[in-house]
């Protein structure tokens, strides 16, 4: 690891991605999810003890396939719910929320942000990188982030196009591996090539603590 790409604490943002129940335990499971959610709520925590932001990031599919990802137009064309807005299967659990808030889905299809608490918000994205066509980035640099921690569902597909987005934005990127589902090495290997900083909850909290 060099200072170039080493995380600053100090100055990072918690990432969470596509953590829903439709996800978690609806009719898109992704497998290991539910059983990253003690430790997706152990890492939400530690940042709202220490202050740093958090950022909620979630999918939502308007039916009749508007602005729909081309892998998934069919079903939603074709009449099938994933995510939609105003149902239970687009929430957020309400382990990872303080208030538990619903999603103000109006709001986020629109591209805002639904505060939940003064540091934390929701955020919809569109596609996979949580930086398309959202102000994620304008969000973050008004706030003085460097370091970008994502965790949440599916390596493979979100939080990775995630982590590539922040890289060539030149933030410094973590993964927390406990935290996410559908690691392997290989997919962790694929990510430290381009300098990301893979870690668990156990050591974030010690960071954020200054312990």
């Amino acid at each position: 690891m060099t200072d170039f790409v080493a995380p600053e604490w100090g100055s990072s943002a918690l990432v969470i991605i596509d953590v829903q129940t439709e996800f978690v335990s609806g009719a898109m499971t992704v497998p290991g999810t539910a059983d990253r959610i003690p430790a997706l709520a152990r890492l939400a925590s530690a940042f709202r003890k220490a202050g740093r932001p958090i950022v909620h990031v979630v999918r939502l599919y308007v039916p009749g396939g508007s602005d729909t990802d081309l892998p998934r137009r069919a079903e939603i064309l074709a009449g099938r719910e994933i995510a939609a807005p105003g149902t239970d299967g687009s929430q957020i659990p309400h382990e990872l929320l303080p208030t538990g808030a619903q999603l103000d889905s109006a709001l986020l299809l629109a591209g805002g942000f639904q505060e939940v608490e003064p540091a934390e918000h929701i955020l919809f994205k569109p596609r996979w990188s949580a930086f398309y066509r959202t102000e994620l980035e304008q969000h973050l640099r008004e706030r003085g982030i460097s370091t970008v921690v994502v965790a949440g569902c599916n390596l493979p597909n979100c939080p990775r196009a995630t982590l590539f987005d922040a890289s060539e934005r030149d933030y410094r990127a973590v993964v927390v591996e406990d935290a996410t589902s559908q690691v392997t090495p290989e997919r962790l290997h694929d990510l430290r090539l381009i300098g990301v900083n893979v870690t668990d909850v156990a050591s974030v909290e010690k960071e954020l603590t200054g312990a």
